[in-house]
């Protein structure tokens, strides 16, 4: 018989998560290590959780997440959306509570590109009149 298992991709800055959810406990698996040895920083792992507490579907299922690209911070977001999108998958009934919490929107901030002459995106050479 197969298992049940529902699928979101999250997206954030440079980072990709691609996030299953199965029927289980409530464990988080984030690239083959637990979410508190993945990210180590107790806020990340609080940013992960917070659709799946928000719904009270926690205890419910495990959450497996393969995501690559970007920091820690990013990853954690691109996670979040992912969870969200998988839960509303699920269950089509917790979309208004989601959005609503704004766990379905994607942030759309990105890194600006740099130009040419300058050293970063908007920093320019040091100037010295002499």
């Amino acid at each position: 018989m197969a298992q049940v298992m529902f699928y979101g991709t999250g997206r954030r800055k440079n980072s990709v998560a691609r996030v299953f959810l199965v029927p289980g406990e409530g464990r988080v698996i984030i690239n083959n290590k637990p979410v508190s040895e993945y990210f180590g920083r107790r806020t990340l792992e609080m940013v992960v959780r917070q659709p799946v507490e928000l719904t009270g579907a926690s205890a419910r299922f495990d959450i497996q997440a393969k995501v690559l690209g970007g920091g820690i911070s990013g990853q954690a977001g691109a996670i979040k959306l992912g969870i969200a999108r998988a839960l509303v998958q699920a269950d089509p009934n917790l979309r208004p509570l989601l959005k609503r919490a704004g766990f379905l929107t994607r942030d759309p901030r990105m890194k600006e590109r740099r130009k040419y002459g300058l050293k970063k995106a908007r920093r320019a050479p040091q100037f010295s009149k002499r």
